[in-house]
């Protein structure tokens, strides 16, 4: 049994007859997992609000659940009725995420604006290991959410292309919400970036951002090639 169905597994346990699926989503579903770098990415979905009681057995849980080859586990915990009738901002019973060298934990989140791109990644790259369906646990979520709310990252970002640490990471996320708005489907980092280079091979902090991901530890992410990302992929659909 893998590491994610084993967590699956645990999680229907906790969760009990409220349990309605546990979904997995995110690089271990869509591809472009990579071993050492990747979280796990669930989602599960229950017909009750979490008791708090409930809540700290999940957290416990995945504190302690074995990993595999994974760096880390994030999981969202939502209702039935939020999962059949999203909003651009649902509400979120528990969030959890382990990383190497932090822990989150969020409890009863009224209002989640990045969850929709959650629950849009889930709906169409999504397994269920447990319980119903993807398709039919969650409903289709409007695509102008996911990109508004990218464009929100976008514009948020460049005040923040001097944060070298996550240079990569915004690069390459910039890149997914590039294709998402230009095509309204989800695809793993790399193969974003790699379509944006055929969009507009001028830009070079793609590249560094690819070879950095990919552990080249010699690369180096310019300041100026990261603004330049972030002004093409605000660029397109602008008019909308």
């Amino acid at each position: 049994m893998t590491a994610h169905e084993a967590i699956a597994r645990s999680l229907a346990g906790v969760l009990g007859e409220d349990c309605r699926s546990v979904i997995l989503h995110g690089s271990l579903a869509a591809g472009g997992f990579r071993p050492g770098t990747s979280d796990i990415d669930m989602l599960a979905v229950v017909d009750h609000p979490l008791t708090d009681g409930r809540a700290d057995a999940i957290v416990a849980l995945l504190l302690d659940a074995a990993l595999g080859d994974a760096t880390g586990v994030e999981l969202d915990v939502i209702t039935a009725r939020t999962a059949r009738s999203p909003t651009p901002a649902p509400p979120l019973e528990l969030h959890v995420g382990r990383y190497p060298a932090e822990v989150e934990v969020e409890r009863r989140v009224p209002a989640a604006p990045d969850l929709p791109a959650e629950l849009s990644m889930a709906r169409q790259d999504g397994r269920a290991l447990a319980g119903a369906d993807t398709e039919q646990m969650l409903a289709p979520i409007p695509p102008e959410w996911v990109v508004a709310r990218g464009r929100h990252w976008l514009r948020t970002w460049q005040g923040l292309t001097d944060d070298t640490d996550h240079a990569a990471f915004m690069v390459l996320t910039a890149c997914r919400i590039w294709r998402f708005t230009a095509e309204h489907v989800h695809y793993p980092k790399t193969v974003a970036a790699r379509w944006a280079l055929t969009q507009d091979p001028s830009l070079s902090a793609v590249g560094q951002a690819l070879r950095q991901y990919e552990g080249d530890t010699s690369a180096v992410v310019s300041v100026p090639g990261i603004a330049d990302v972030l002004a093409r992929a605000l660029s397109v659909g602008s008019a909308s």
